[in-house]
């Protein structure tokens, strides 16, 4: 084989090694996080945009062009989210936050499994997350059909399971429909606070603030509620 060829041979084998798929490096938790990595502001954030949202004066910044290239990068979202699946219940929208400002997961009735609790997890202890808030919602279907009980066809009935235990004590007074939904808020943030092992870590010694919260689907407000009074699952 003369030289010329073997050349061409090396190029053609770099070029093909160039061009392979990136493996991602595997997850490593970051050991310098503390309490003074990201400002503890999230709930306010949270609440000054949903304030805009609910007088009509959202302004909808970071939503652009120039946004985009700015977090395509990298992102450090202030606060989780953990909602309903709901159509009517948008959180970028109902917080007027931009693109990279939040980490959003999304189940009907914000219930929470392992993929779930996981991508909580990673944004929490990798991203530096340091507010969680779980968000529920007037009118929720998924918390009405756990207080109607039943079969339920294909999965759904999932859903039911896992809600029904934490609106079983509900105080529901003359409005069963909206004491059930706060009721499953707190049971879900305060399953997470003690969830073992990095958020109850991470409550603990960090200060990752995990709070509860109401939507109102007819105003637009959103309401923070007080500390969770069921016991963990």
């Amino acid at each position: 084989m003369s030289l010329r060829v073997s050349l061409v041979l090396c190029a053609v084998a770099l070029v093909g090694c160039s061009s392979a798929p990136t493996v991602p490096a595997p997850f490593v938790a970051d050991a310098t996080f503390s309490p003074s990595t990201l400002r503890k502001d999230g709930i306010e954030r949270l609440l000054a945009g949903n304030a805009r949202f609910v007088s009509g004066h959202a302004h909808g910044e970071g939503r652009d062009a120039a946004r985009r290239t700015e977090v395509a990068n990298g992102q450090h979202p202030y606060a989780i989210v953990i909602t309903c699946s709901d159509s009517r219940v948008s959180p970028e929208i109902v917080f007027d936050a931009g693109i990279g400002d939040l980490f959003v997961i999304r189940t009907a009735g914000h219930v929470i499994d392992d993929h779930a609790l996981g991508s909580i997890e990673y944004a929490a202890e990798h991203l530096h997350t340091k507010t969680v808030l779980v968000l529920g919602h007037e009118r929720c279907g998924a918390v009405g059909a756990a207080m109607q009980g039943g079969e339920l066809p294909g999965h759904i009935g999932s859903l039911v399971t896992a809600i029904a235990p934490n609106i079983k004590n509900a105080n529901r007074g003359n409005d069963a429909a909206t004491a059930c939904v706060k009721a499953n808020v707190l049971a879900t943030a305060n399953a997470l606070r003690h969830n073992q092992p990095l958020l109850a870590e991470l409550c603990e010694k960090h200060g990752l603030d995990i709070r509860g919260a109401y939507y109102d689907l007819d105003t637009g407000a959103v309401e923070v509620l007080g500390e969770a009074a069921a016991s963990p699952r």
